[in-house]
């Protein structure tokens, strides 16, 4: 398998409920206007506590600092693999299950910290740009690494990145077991193409900036009926959202297409405090023993909390496993 470090520097930012009017100008323009911005990486994410706005560089010169936007300090690299010729979306819905065991595991028992972010077209596993030469001595094993840059895929290995190997300086430690909610709303991941964008545009702008959903609150009770999670993602020209089936009604059914199985999926939250950035395995203890039990999964990390998406017929084993996982009785 082929391992492609993307030609994308990464923000990873969050801009507050009551802050968001101040950011609406500079949003619209990358989500409907990308024919005037340079951005080539761009997602948003809206949940109960914040919007989270993944971007890059270019896209990042657009938000104005203000008290209402919170940037973590990192740079962060894209990864992403490639089997066959395919990217990991080759076959649907298999999602972040297929690399868990291979890139998940190993970074997270190397201490590098991940940033997950499933779409419609493939994963997506950001890294930190200075853990970089611990990734490639990581995974140059298990895969080919390319970076790729100008459109060009060029292979690297361990000894072509500058400093050599530098270890993170992290203790080895337990990860912590961090309390999953499972809300009652059925999600569904797809996508659009991004010449019929205008048509949903003001369906957009209304479930993004204006609809308020009933448990605006934070999520803090496992027996949640639902859950406000709306994510759009506009990267190198392909369009993913992710929205539940409330959502999904809003917009007109012709232009949003779907997996060929069109499964429902239903969501599991990490955190019951915000996760922060530094702490690792995070991703690797939700999607290692899915990927043992081969239950596909899609995982979005945002500012404050993790979300895996699973397939609904499994939601009732993955609660089972998650609750096993830590020793506390099953509910769903």
């Amino acid at each position: 398998m082929d391992l492609h470090i993307l030609d994308h520097r990464l923000r990873v930012t969050s801009i507050c409920k009551n802050g968001l009017v101040n950011f609406t100008h500079p949003l619209i323009k990358l989500i409907f206007l990308r024919n005037r911005t340079r951005c080539k990486f761009f997602s948003l994410t809206e949940t109960p506590e914040n919007y989270t706005v993944v971007l890059d560089e270019e896209g990042f010169k657009e938000l104005q600092p203000s008290e209402h936007l919170q940037v973590e300090s990192s740079v962060w690299l894209p990864l992403n693999v490639v089997s066959n010729g395919n990217t990991s979306s080759s076959s649907q819905a298999v999602g972040v299950t297929k690399i868990a065991k291979s890139v998940i595991a190993p970074l997270a028992q190397q201490h590098v910290s991940v940033f997950m972010l499933s779409t419609y077209q493939t994963d997506f596993i950001l890294v930190r740009e200075k853990d970089l030469s611990v990734v490639i001595h990581t995974l140059e094993e298990e895969f080919n690494i390319y970076r790729e840059e100008g459109g060009e895929s060029i292979p690297l290995h361990s000894q072509d990145v500058c400093n050599g190997l530098q270890k993170n300086g992290k203790e080895a430690m337990q990860p912590t077991m961090h309390p999953v909610l499972i809300p009652k709303n059925q999600f569904c991941v797809m996508s659009l193409d991004p010449d019929t964008l205008p048509a949903i545009a003001t369906t957009l702008i209304d479930v993004l900036f204006y609809t308020n959903s009933p448990k605006e609150d934070t999520a803090s009770s496992q027996e949640l009926d639902s859950i406000k999670f709306f994510s759009f993602s506009l990267i190198d020209g392909y369009i993913s959202l992710v929205m539940d089936t409330e959502a999904q009604r809003q917009f007109p059914a012709d232009l949003l297409f779907t997996s060929s199985s069109g499964e429902l999926l239903r969501m599991v939250r990490i955190g019951g405090q915000p996760l922060g950035f530094d702490e690792c395995g995070i991703v690797a203890q939700i999607s290692q023993p899915l990927a043992d039990s081969d239950i596909s999964a899609y995982y979005i990390s945002t500012f404050s909390f993790d979300h895996a998406l699973v397939p609904e017929e499994d939601i009732v084993s993955v609660t089972a496993m998650l609750h096993h996982q830590r020793k506390e009785p099953a509910a769903c």
